[in-house]
């Protein structure tokens, strides 16, 4: 009985993580909450790299052609030089450089982005997400994959930089700052999942070792795995269900979620 209710608990871990995760309402934050105040164990952060990296597989799957077609134009333009393929070619540039803030900022303040995962820092930071999703509900860019151009990588990258504080979501923050920039939403969708690649599969090379002990020590195969698909599958349901949202123009829904969610969170504590 212990044994299916361990299962059970890991199998909502890793639904709860991988629903959350492509959504503009951060997962991380949510983490938190539930951690401090329904008092659940997470299992610490090699938990939460693995079934992210259950959320990044959903993301290869969704945007596997896109994947494909970049990196059979990059290479293409790099030995051919065809200005046919120069767009994708650039795309691969701009998402290294969004990449890199994410990544420096995170090697160099992860033990300060660590202190501020409290339940204040979350309620705060999602009612700031809730403001960023509201004042972007109406924007339609006009800018596609091909009229990027670097400050655009630079900007988002920031962007995904500043979602390293809970409370702060990922997709939100560089969706914002893409439509802001005048992206249109297929784009910005675009870009802001393509960024989330190198991030997450950055963080599972380098803490694969410490999951694997970590699992192996307390005997946690069974329940890692089955968080793990758990993530995928929920992972793929929670994007595509966002893709839609955002092609209707419904972004507003996140915005009032955010508000009441982090205004709770903030009666609680204060209160």
């Amino acid at each position: 009985m212990e044994e299916i209710l361990i299962l059970i608990k890991y199998l909502f871990l890793g639904i709860f993580q991988g629903f959350t995760e492509p959504i503009p309402i951060s997962s991380s934050g949510h983490l938190v909450l539930v951690q401090n105040i329904l008092d659940m164990d997470f299992e610490g952060l090699n938990f939460e790299v693995l079934v992210n990296f259950g959320s990044l597989i959903a993301v290869f799957i969704i945007y596997w052609h896109d994947l494909v077609r970049l990196v059979k134009n990059g290479i293409g333009y790099m030995l051919t030089k065809d200005e046919r393929q120069k767009d994708d070619f650039d795309f691969i540039i701009y998402l290294i450089i969004g990449t890199i803030p994410a990544g420096v900022l995170g090697i160099l303040l992860g033990d300060a982005i660590e202190v501020l995962s409290t339940p204040e820092t979350v309620g705060i930071t999602l009612i700031i997400t809730g403001v960023a999703l509201w004042l972007i509900r109406n924007m339609r860019g006009r800018k596609g994959d091909g009229q990027l151009n670097w400050k655009d990588a630079a900007i988002v990258g920031f962007a995904q930089a500043i979602a390293l504080i809970p409370g702060i979501s990922r997709s939100g923050a560089t969706i914002v700052a893409a439509m802001y920039l005048g992206m249109k939403q297929e784009t910005a969708l675009r870009f802001s999942f393509l960024l989330y690649i190198p991030v997450s599969l950055g963080t599972m090379l380098l803490s694969a070792e410490e999951v694997i002990a970590t699992a192996s020590q307390n005997n946690l195969w069974i329940g890692y795995i089955a968080a793990f698909l758990a993530s995928i599958v929920a992972s793929y349901l929670s994007l595509k269900w966002f893709m839609n949202i955002m092609a209707r123009g419904n972004l507003k829904y996140f915005a009032f979620y955010c508000f009441i969610v982090g205004g709770i969170t903030l009666l609680i504590i204060w209160f």
